[in-house]
């Protein structure tokens, strides 16, 4: 086989794992921005107190949204279940991460829009969730052909004989048997 022929089989098994870490980290980046820009002081209220100094507690967005941070989680485990999943569960996994990352990026609107919040954290927030949902929808429209993450180590047909034709020597035949057994949960030491 020539050499372009070997180079035009890899390229698209690379560009599929090249797209699968875009969207991987395209999640993970936008997801975690959203996590971290959550949980910083939306809001300082300050109040009153009589004689003693005015009071600052601040509330963060998980405190006045509660919801954006739950999403925001979910949207960081769901884009790291991208690379554990293949084919069709990639893709509904991609269409689910994009509904998920809209509706992140909602809250940082919702948190822009109320009065008294700074606006760069909800800002950060709505930033990420508009990230996690471009890689979500890039996963739903490109991850069907993307490598899945164990499809290496999948067991192949069993044979005996070695690639060449050739019969694989007895100690790899007796080595491999006794794996065998123990993918079929028997204990080779017991006889």
């Amino acid at each position: 086989m020539s050499a372009s022929g070997t180079a035009a089989t890899g390229a698209p098994a690379a560009r599929g794992r090249r797209e699968l870490a875009y969207a991987v980290l395209l999640c993970l980046a936008g997801a975690g921005l959203a996590c971290w820009a959550v949980t910083r002081t939306w809001s300082v209220e300050v109040t009153t107190r009589g004689s003693l100094p005015p009071g600052r507690p601040g509330r963060t967005g998980a405190e006045l949204l509660p919801w954006v941070s739950a999403l925001a989680w979910v949207g960081l485990a769901g884009g790291g279940a991208l690379l554990a999943t293949g084919g069709r569960l990639r893709r509904v996994l991609g269409t689910l991460l994009a509904g998920i990352g809209l509706a992140v990026a909602l809250g940082g609107g919702i948190g822009l829009a109320e009065s008294g919040v700074s606006r760069h954290w909800p800002a950060l927030v709505l930033a990420g969730g508009l990230a996690l949902a471009a890689g979500g929808a890039f996963a739903a429209l490109r991850g069907g052909g993307w490598p899945a993450m164990g499809a290496r180590y999948e067991r192949r047909a069993s044979s005996s004989a070695a690639p060449g034709g050739a019969e694989r020597p007895a100690v790899e035949r007796g080595a491999r048997d006794a794996w065998d057994a123990l993918d079929r949960g028997e204990d080779p030491t017991v006889s």
